[in-house]
Parts: structure tokens; sequence; C-alpha cells
């Protein structure tokens, strides 16, 4: 029983960049055993509908095909996971938009805004730039995946 586009599949999954250190999983042991652990995530299994854009287009094209208990190792690059970072995404505000606020920024920490979150990706004099790409923006990805279970997609509705 074949993946197709439609299909709702339930998978496990460990991502890893290209030097193998691991970003994130659905196995709750690795996350541990990797420092990765999110304190009340819940691991296991994920479900998604298939080839409909409900994951990045690097994995969605991996798991067409596969069949239950299938694992396979695919490699995604940045053209078809996140994207490259864009410039655009870049904004510098002023320090003032802190301090005003009572806050400390620091390089690298991540800030909640009214446009969403970004990095601070530098502070420098009066100004800070705050990157709105996507943590993995520019990044090869290489999952490993493991199907557990298919529905077919006209058995799901």
């Amino acid at each position: 029983m074949k993946v197709e586009v439609g299909d709702f599949v339930v998978f496990n999954y460990i991502g890893r960049f290209e030097n193998g250190e691991i970003f994130d999983t659905s196995y709750e042991d690795i996350a541990k055993e990797h420092e990765i652990y999110v304190e009340g995530r819940e691991y296991g299994p994920i479900g998604v509908h298939v080839g409909v854009g409900e994951i990045i287009q690097g994995l969605d094209e991996a798991i067409i095909g596969m069949e239950p208990g299938e694992k396979k190792t695919v490699t995604v690059p940045p053209e078809k996971a996140y994207g490259m970072p864009t410039p655009e995404l870049i904004v510098e505000v002023p320090l003032s938009e802190f301090t005003n606020a009572g806050l400390e920024p620091q390089e690298g920490l991540y800030v909640m805004t009214d446009s969403g979150i970004a990095k601070i990706a530098e502070i420098n004099g009066d100004n800070v730039k705050l990157d709105f790409n996507h943590p993995l923006a520019g990044k090869t990805l290489v999952f490993e995946i493991e199907v557990v279970e298919v529905k077919k997609k006209e058995e799901s509705h």
C-alpha cells in the first residue's frame, strides 16, 4: 500500500543538519539524549496529509511511494525546506524599542514581536537588527523518516 498524494500518513522522524547534529525529532528518548527535549511538547509520530503542503516540500515528496514500516533517509536542500534567507526579512529597529520596554536585547536570542518571532542578529550602537527568516532557512536538512500508518485518501473522509 504505497503512499499517494492526499493520503493521511503517520510517521516518525529525526531531523539533522549536514554535520549530523539533531535539531528536531518525534522520538522523546532521542530528544532527551541530544539535549533538545522541550518540556510540555507531545512527542510521538505526527500525522499529515501528504502532497498538499502541510509539511516542507522535500519531506512531502520523500514520503510519496513509501509503505507502512518503511524507513528512509532523505537530504532536503533549502529550496525544498525553508528556503534561502532573504535580506528583506532583516529589519533594523531602534534600541529604544527594547530599553523603553525594560528589555535588554542580546545577540542570538529570539524575541516575539507584533510581526512574529525574530532573532536578534546584531546590536549596533543605537540600533538592533532583527532577523525574521526561519531559523532553518538556507540549511540543507537530513531526515530519517519511518512511515507508521497510511490511511488512503478515500478512507479518510
